[in-house]
C-alpha cells in the first residue's frame, strides 16, 4: 500500500514537471520570438531612416513586414497624388518575378484592396474569398486565404496599405500580428512622407534651375522664335508633359500656337491668360489632364500662355505637377521676355534715329539737289532749238523724277527696322520680296491709317491673305503688273488685281478657300473675279472693329 501510494506521488511529480518544463519552453520560445521580432523592428527603423530614395526601402520594408507576423505573401501599396485614390506602386514579396509577369498587371487598388483605401482601417480575415469586396484571384495567381491589411497613415494623412496573407501554419493573424504592423505602417507614413517631402524639393531645385536657363537664353537669344520654341520644349521636359503649346491669345476662346514641343496631337481648347488645372477641357477632342500658366505677351502686347497637357494614360506624372511651379517659371520668363523686348526696342529706336537722320540728310540735301538740277535741264530742255537735244534733256528729267521716287522709297524704308512688327512695314516688305519671284515690281498703295486702326488680331489673317494672293499670281496668273491697295477705314479692304489669265473655267478651292475661310471667321466677306481690263481681281474685306468692341472716341 505504502510502495503504491509512492509509486503514484512519484507520476504526479513527473507529470508537473512535465507541464511545467513545456510552459518553461514555451516561455522562452516566445521571449525568444519578441526577441525575433524587436530585432526585425529595429532592423526596419534602421532601414527607414537609411535613405530617402523609395524604391530600395520600400521593398525592404514588404519583407521585414512579412518576416514579423510570419505571413508567406507580403506587399505594399502607394496611393497616388489625385482624387481618385488609385494605387501608383505595388511592391510585393513572396512571388517571384516569373510568376508575377505570367500573373499579369499589378494592382491598382479595386476589390478588397480598394476598401482599405477607401476606409483606412486595420482588417484581418480568415479568408479573403469568403468577404463580399472579394474580386477573386486571376488565373495563375496563387491561392491566399487568411489577410491582414493596414493603412500607411502619418499626421492624418494616407499613404498607402500593408497587405499580408496566408499566415504560417495556416493559422489566422492574431491582434498582437495587427498592432505590430500598424506600428511598422507608421514608420512607413513617414517613409513615404519623407521621401516626397524630398522629390518636391528635387523638382522645385530642377524648375529653378530651368528657369535660370530659360531666363539667361531669353536674354541672349539671337531670335525671338528660337527662344519661345526653347521656352516649350524646356518646359514640356521639367513638367514630364507629353505636349507643350506656346499660344498667343487674341481674345476669349481664340489663340495661335507660336510655338510647340510635342509628340503630336491638337492643342486643348480653353487655354487663357490665367493659371488654371482642368481635367477635362470643354472641346471636341479627347479628354486629357493639362494645365496652362501665363508667360508675358508677344511683340504686339497679345498674352502667351504656356499649356501642358498629358496623354490619359500618364495621369500620375500630372498629379505630381505642383502647379505652382510652372506658374513660377512663367512667371519669371515672362519678365525675362519683358526686360528683353525693352531692350530691343531700345536698340530700334537708336536705329531709328540714325535712320532719321539720313533720311532727313537726303530729302533736305540729295532731293532739293536733284530736284534744283531737274528744274535747271526743263529750263534748258525749253530754250534748246535742237529738238533731239530738248528730248534727250526731257529723258534725263524724268530719269531724275524716277531717281527721287527710289530714294523718296529708300527714306520710307530708313524709317523701319528689318525686324519691326509694324503692320505696313509688313506689307512693304512682303510686296518688296514678292519682286523676286514676279520679275517685276508690283504697285503698293495704302489709303487711311493702316498702322492705328487693323486690329492686332486681323494683322495675322491679312498677311496671310497676302502672301496667298501674291504667290497665286506668282504661279497661275501669268502676269506683268500687280496691283495691290490696302484701304482701313470702317473695314480693313485689301484688293490684289492682275493681268494675266484669268480665271479658269473651274477655280479649284485650295488657297481661296482658306482666304474665306479667314474672312468669315472675322466676320467679313471676300470675293474674287475678272479684272477691269482682264487678269483676275480679289477682293477681301473685315471689320476694323468688332461688333463687341467698345466705340472708338472720336478724334
Amino acid at each position: 500500500m505504502d510502495g503504491g501510494t509512492t509509486n503514484e506521488h512519484s507520476s504526479l511529480r513527473d507529470t508537473a514537471l512535465d507541464a511545467l518544463l513545456r510552459e518553461v519552453l514555451a516561455r522562452v520560445e516566445g521571449v525568444l520570438d519578441e526577441k525575433e521580432r524587436l530585432r526585425l523592428l529595429l532592423d526596419a527603423v534602421v532601414t527607414v531612416a537609411a535613405d530617402l530614395s523609395l524604391d530600395g526601402v520600400l521593398a525592404r520594408i514588404v519583407t521585414i513586414a512579412g518576416a514579423l507576423v510570419d505571413a508567406r505573401y507580403a506587399a505594399l501599396g502607394v496611393l497616388g497624388e489625385g482624387a481618385d485614390k488609385r494605387l501608383r506602386m505595388f511592391i510585393h514579396h513572396g512571388i517571384s518575378d516569373e510568376a508575377a509577369t505570367v500573373i499579369g498587371d499589378l494592382p491598382t487598388g479595386h476589390g478588397l484592396l480598394g476598401l482599405i483605401i477607401d476606409r483606412p482601417e486595420p482588417l484581418r480575415l480568415h479568408d479573403i474569398a469568403e468577404h463580399p469586396s472579394s474580386y477573386g484571384f486571376p488565373a495563375e495567381h496563387p491561392r491566399m486565404h487568411s489577410f491582414l491589411g493596414v493603412p500607411i497613415r502619418t499626421r492624418g494623412r494616407v499613404f498607402g496599405n500593408l497587405y499580408l496573407t496566408e499566415k504560417a501554419g495556416g493559422t489566422d493573424f492574431t491582434a498582437q500580428d495587427e498592432e505590430i504592423v500598424v506600428a511598422l505602417a507608421a514608420a512607413v507614413g513617414v517613409v513615404i512622407e519623407n521621401a516626397r517631402l524630398y522629390e518636391a524639393t528635387q523638382r522645385r531645385e530642377v524648375w529653378s534651375s530651368v528657369t535660370a536657363e530659360v531666363t539667361a537664353l531669353v536674354a541672349a537669344s539671337s531670335t525671338y522664335e528660337e527662344t519661345l520654341d526653347t521656352i516649350a520644349d524646356r518646359a514640356r521636359h521639367t513638367a514630364g508633359s507629353d505636349h507643350t503649346w506656346i499660344v498667343s491669345s487674341s481674345g476669349p476662346g481664340a489663340g495661335e500656337v507660336v510655338a510647340s514641343s510635342s509628340a503630336g496631337g491638337d492643342l486643348p481648347g480653353g487655354a487663357s491668360g490665367l493659371p488654371v488645372r482642368l481635367d477635362s477641357p470643354a472641346t471636341g477632342l479627347e479628354p486629357c489632364p493639362w494645365l496652362s500658366v501665363p508667360v508675358g505677351a508677344d511683340r504686339l502686347g497679345r498674352p502667351l500662355v504656356l499649356a501642358l497637357g498629358w496623354s490619359q494614360g500618364r495621369r500620375d506624372a500630372f498629379d505630381e505637377v505642383d502647379p505652382a511651379l510652372p506658374e513660377s517659371f512663367g512667371k519669371q520668363v515672362g519678365l525675362a521676355i519683358a526686360v528683353s523686348q525693352g531692350r530691343e526696342t531700345d536698340e530700334r529706336l537708336a536705329v531709328l534715329e540714325d535712320r532719321d537722320r539720313i533720311g532727313r540728310d537726303l530729302h533736305d540735301l540729295v532731293i532739293q539737289r536733284l530736284f534744283a538740277v531737274g528744274l535747271g535741264l526743263e529750263s534748258t530742255a525749253r530754250r534748246s532749238a535742237d529738238p533731239a537735244t530738248a528730248e534727250r534733256l526731257a529723258t534725263a528729267v524724268d530719269d531724275l523724277d524716277a531717281t527721287i521716287k527710289d530714294i523718296r522709297r529708300t527714306i520710307f524704308a530708313l524709317g523701319t527696322v528689318g525686324d519691326s512688327t509694324d503692320l505696313q512695314s509688313e506689307v512693304t516688305r512682303m510686296v518688296e520680296r514678292a519682286r523676286e519671284t514676279l520679275k517685276f515690281r508690283p504697285s503698293l498703295t495704302f489709303e487711311g491709317p493702316v498702322r492705328t486702326l487693323v486690329p492686332p488680331e486681323v494683322a495675322p489673317d491679312l498677311l496671310a491673305v497676302l502672301a496667298e494672293a501674291i504667290s497665286n499670281a506668282s504661279r497661275h496668273a501669268e502676269a506683268s503688273t500687280l496691283d495691290i491697295v490696302l484701304a482701313v477705314g470702317r473695314d480693313v479692304v485689301l484688293t490684289v488685281t492682275d493681268d494675266g489669265r484669268g480665271l479658269p473655267g473651274a477655280v479649284v478651292e485650295s488657297g481661296v478657300r482658306n482666304i474665306r475661310h479667314r474672312a468669315l471667321r472675322l466676320g467679313g466677306s471676300f470675293a474674287i473675279g475678272d479684272g477691269p481690263n482682264g487678269g483676275t481681281r480679289l477682293v477681301w474685306a473685315v471689320p476694323a472693329v468688332r461688333a463687341d468692341a467698345p466705340e472708338r472716341p472720336p478724334t
